[in-house]
């Protein structure tokens, strides 16, 4: 897992062709008035998926992981807590959904915030917990820049 703003961006292009493509994305697109749901970057390869919702109470949300794409998620306006941890730590609660890409699991992690201007960028190894509220809940715009590692 990386957490970083989106300025020092270029400091990671050397992991991947299509993680800087997703990184060179976050810098230069119009964030803000990009419309909600899929935004194709190159195809089923690289895209982003835009939303805007209400931070959550943590005993609302799940834990998650991929295993075909990493996950930048980048906080466009408002501040969530994420949880993170090693995905062999946790529990499966389902099996993993090959169509959807995702493992949902249980269990307990670190916790770090958010906010506007960030990153995290999330390897098949790290299951994470997003959206969860700082104190209360509050509207967050988000990107995620979904990158394809295995086909």
């Amino acid at each position: 897992m990386i957490i970083d703003h989106v300025n020092n961006a270029a400091l990671y292009y050397g992991l991947g062709r299509r993680l800087e493509a997703g990184l060179r994305f976050l810098k230069t697109a119009d964030l803000k008035n990009l419309p909600a749901g899929k935004n194709a970057i190159k195809g089923d390869k690289l895209f982003a998926v835009v939303s805007e919702y209400a931070t959550r109470d943590e005993a609302a949300v799940k834990w998650e992981a991929h295993r075909r794409y990493i996950d930048i998620q980048h906080v466009v306006r408002g501040t969530e807590i994420i949880g993170c941890q090693y995905v062999p730590e946790l529990r499966g609660v389902s099996a993993y959904n090959r169509e959807n890409d995702v493992l949902f699991l249980r269990g307990k992690g670190n916790r770090f915030a958010l906010s506007e201007g960030f990153f995290a960028i999330f390897f098949p190894c790290d299951a994470h917990r997003p959206g969860m509220s700082v104190s209360r809940p509050q509207k967050v715009r988000k990107v995620v820049v979904k990158v394809l590692i295995k086909e």
